[in-house]
C-alpha cells in the first residue's frame, strides 16, 4: 500500500526517495511550531518534583501563546532550518533502508514490516542526529523570563554546528544519539504496526470513503494515539539528553546516558514526567504523517506527468 514506501506507478526508487524526503520537509514547515512547543514543555521542571517550579508553559495552545509573546510569531519557526535538515537526512536514509529491506524480502515474515520500519528508522535517526541536536538547542533558546532547560545561546544554525564541533569534535555532534535511536525505532514501529489497521478500521465504519484523505487523516489520528503513548517517554529522554549541559570532556552534567535519564526522570518527576509534552507529540503526529503522505502522493503525480526523457 501507500505507506509501504513502494514506488507508485513507475516512479523509480531513487526518485521516490528524494520525493519522500521532500514531502517530509514540506510537512515539517507546517508542524515545526508544535516541535518548538513540545521542546519547551519537555524541558520545563527538569528533575523537579511536580508543583515545585514555575510553569510558563501550560498545555499546547497557551504554550504557543507564550512562545509568541516572548519571540514573536517567528519564535514558532525556531530551529526550522535544522528541522528541515533532519527531516531530509532522516527520511531519505529511512526510505532507502526500508526499500532495501523490502527488496531483501523482510516484509514476507510475520512482523517483518514493523522490524524493517524500526531498523530503517534507527539508521535514519543515527544519521540525522546532529541536526536534531542543534534543532533542540535552538528551539530551547528564548528570553530568560520564559527559558526552560539549559540555554546554549547559539547565534545561528551554522554557529551551533561550528561551536559544538570546535569544543567536542565529531563525537560532540553525535551527543544524545543514544536517546534518538530508540525514539525513532519505537515511533516507526508503532506507526507501521498501527497506521494501516487504523485506516482500515476507520474505513470499515464507513465514516469516510476508502481512498479519501479524510480517511487517511482519521487513520493517522487513531494510530497517533498508540504512537504518542509508546513514543513520548523516549521523546522526553531524547530531548533531555540533547539539551543537557556538558563538561569540557563532553560528559553530561545531568544524565550519564539513556537509562540514567529514564530512571532520574521517573524518580524525581514521577511517571507523568515521562509524558511531558504528549499533547504536542500527538497533535504533531497525525498531521505530520498525513501531510507527508499527501505531499509525497502529489509529488509523485507531478513526476509521473513528465514525459519520459530521451530522444
Amino acid at each position: 500500500g501507500e505507506t509501504q514506501g513502494s514506488p507508485a506507478g513507475g516512479v523509480p526508487p531513487a526518485a521516490d526517495l528524494v520525493l519522500g524526503a521532500a514531502a517530509g520537509c514540506m510537512a515539517c514547515v507546517l508542524t515545526n511550531p508544535l516541535e518548538v512547543v513540545k521542546t519547551r514543555l519537555q524541558l520545563q521542571g527538569e528533575l523537579r518534583a511536580p508543583g515545585t517550579y514555575p510553569r510558563p508553559y501550560r498545555g499546547v495552545l497557551r504554550a504557543a501563546g507564550a512562545v509568541c509573546r516572548a519571540d514573536g510569531l517567528r519564535g514558532l519557526q525556531k530551529g526550522l532550518a535544522a528541522g528541515l535538515l533532519y527531516q531530509g537526512l532522516m527520511n531519505g536514509v529511512r526510505f532507502y533502508c526500508y526499500s532495501c529491506a523490502l527488496a531483501a524480502g523482510w516484509t514476507g515474515w510475520p512482523g517483518g514490516t514493523v522490524v524493517a520500519g524500526a531498523v530503517a528508522g534507527a539508521v535514519g535517526a543515527f544519521v540525522g542526529s546532529p541536526a536534531y541536536l542543534v534543532k533542540t538547542h535552538l528551539q530551547a533558546q528564548t528570553l530568560a523570563a520564559v527559558a526552560v532547560g539549559h540555554q546554549h545561546n547559539h547565534e545561528s544554525i551554522s554557529g551551533a554546528f561550528e561551536s559544538i564541533y570546535r569544543q567536542h569534535g565529531v563525537v560532540g555532534l553525535w551527543r544524545g544519539v543514544s536517546g534518538a535511536v530508540p525514539r525513532v525505532a519505537v515511533g516507526s514501529a508503532a506507526q507501521l504496526a498501527t497506521f494501516a489497521s487504523a485506516k482500515d478500521w476507520v474505513c470499515q465504519h464507513q465514516w469516510f470513503g476508502e481512498g479519501s484523505w479524510a480517511a487517511v487523516l482519521a487513520g493517522g489520528m487513531v494510530s497517533g494515539v498508540a504512537v504518542a503513548v509508546t513514543m513520548t517517554p523516549f521523546d522526553v529522554v531524547s530531548t533531555r539528553l540533547y539539551n543537557q549541559p556538558v563538561d569540557a570532556d563532553g560528559t553530561g552534567k545531568l544524565y550519564r546516558g539513556f537509562w540514567d535519564c529514564f530512571v532520574q526522570i521517573s524518580s524525581k518527576e514521577g511517571l507523568l514526567g515521562l509524558y511531558k509534552g504528549i499533547g504536542a507529540v500527538y497533535l504533531r503526529l497525525g498531521p505530520h504523517t498525513v501531510l507527508s503522505l499527501f505531499f509525497w502522493d502529489e509529488l509523485r503525480k507531478m513526476v509521473q506527468q513528465q514525459p519520459p526523457p530521451g530522444p
